[in-house]
């Protein structure tokens, strides 16, 4: 068993191969290493989450305080690995590397997409509890309801998660080395951020991988997953969405649609649909929150996706609506900062996000412009008649921002800061 998979392992002098350093991850990873706690990285289906787990094996290589042989890697995204199908025979995998590899001190293992593997809880908790050896565990996946729900049964306070996104804009800079301005924002908000996208040199090869992508989301992750049997009706919602991304929208009115083009369906088919959606994170959802009643309001929500490149290539609605595709990228500029995000409700008037982490809200408006004094009265009025010392934030993508009104500000979206 461990001749097949030791190629993929970096017991001799491999290098280990990680692509563009994500400094931001690597840091918020490393605060929490040299402990027994569980680091889970969650993250949609190549979102970075392989290279950033090979990222801190590197780290740990080269800190020169850790063997070689103390690392032990399994990635269930690559064949080899096929054979490790429940806990039972990761148990004896890990046991047979003790046995040939004889390695003194903490061992670091590492597993990639572990949802993979059957009852794979069992063994996780049963090395984080193991006091005749020390290990330190890193496992990644693609659903955050079945590993959440599954570590919070067996490793209840033992574990932390780091959401991993695909690259942000400050990323995209980084990569291709390029200078923060309005004509590379556009560019990013054109493509998008999955990673391996900047590694094809064509539009006609980026829309075939973002098509596998979402193909391999739909299947491996959904179908199989959740034993979907309307796999017609998952692809034409999936299709619904993504031409829906950033505008409000109820069940009932997807199911109406629905059935008015002769699919059947219902609001409980659809509602669990989109939450396997949100579970394997190809989207996010943004339910209305009633400002002055301060609750979550019922109906009409909104729905972003978790990475632009499922429009830009797999519709051509770019050229219909750069004001939601930027909508939905400040969206996820504030998600990857760790803010809970809400679409605001105040006297009938709607407000693009109200966010809050750790008690400090803000409050934003996303415009693609500002075009004359309208609209400028729209964006900030409606930000106005909020009474309240909270930070509140007009982003567009003007040339020129028109600075502060009534301490609101307006902010170029390339000024946010993305990744920091």
């Amino acid at each position: 068993m461990l001749e097949t998979i030791r190629k993929y392992n970096f017991w001799g002098e491999e290098k280990v191969s990680v692509g563009y350093i994500r400094t931001e991850y690597i840091n918020k990873i490393s605060n929490f290493l040299g402990n027994r706690l569980i680091k889970v990285l969650l993250g949609q289906r190549r979102s970075g989450k392989s290279f950033i787990l090979r990222m801190i094996i590197r780290k740990l290589i080269e800190s020169d305080e850790v063997p070689r042989n103390n690392i032990f890697y399994i990635n269930k995204d690559i064949r080899v690995f096929d054979f490790i199908e429940n806990a039972k025979i990761l148990g004896e995998v890990i046991d047979e590397y003790h046995k040939v590899l004889k390695p003194k001190g903490k061992v670091y293992i590492f597993i990639d997409e572990i949802q993979e593997i059957k009852n794979w809880e069992k063994i996780a908790n049963s090395l984080s509890q193991d006091y005749t050896q020390e290990y330190e565990l890193f496992i990644a996946g693609s659903n955050s309801k079945l590993l959440s729900g599954e570590l919070s049964t067996y490793l209840s306070g033992r574990f932390i998660t780091i959401n991993i996104y695909p690259f942000s804009f400050s990323e995209y800079l980084g990569f291709y080395n390029l200078e923060s301005d309005k004509k590379n924002y556009i560019n990013y908000l054109q493509t998008g951020g999955i990673p391996e996208l900047y590694n094809l040199p064509n539009e006609e090869l980026r829309i075939n991988y973002i098509s596998s992508l979402k193909d391999s989301i739909i299947l491996r992750d959904i179908i199989q997953r959740y034993n979907i049997r309307d796999v017609v009706l998952l692809r034409r919602l999936i299709d619904f969405v993504i031409d829906s991304q950033s505008s409000l929208f109820s069940i009932n009115k997807v199911v109406n649609t629905f059935i008015s083009i002769g699919i059947k369906t219902n609001q409980e088919t659809i509602s669990a649909y989109l939450g396997y959606l949100a579970n394997v994170f190809f989207l996010h959802e943004s339910a209305r929150y009633d400002l002055k009643g301060k609750r979550i309001l019922k109906g009409e929500r909104k729905y972003y996706l978790n990475d632009l490149s499922f429009k830009n290539y797999l519709t051509s609605s770019f050229d219909k609506g750069i004001g939601e595709l930027l909508e939905n990228a400040v969206y996820l500029h504030y998600k990857r900062e760790g803010y809970q995000i809400y679409t605001g409700i105040f006297n009938n008037k709607e407000i693009d996000f109200v966010i809050e982490k750790n008690g400090n809200k803000k409050y934003i408006q996303v415009a693609y412009t500002l075009a004359d004094e309208a609209v400028i009265e729209r964006e900030f009025g409606n930000l106005k008649k909020i009474k309240d010392n909270f930070e509140k934030i007009v982003v567009t993508l003007d040339d020129i921002s028109i600075g502060n009104i009534d301490g609101i500000k307006n902010l170029q979206a390339w000024e946010l800061g993305y990744g920091k």
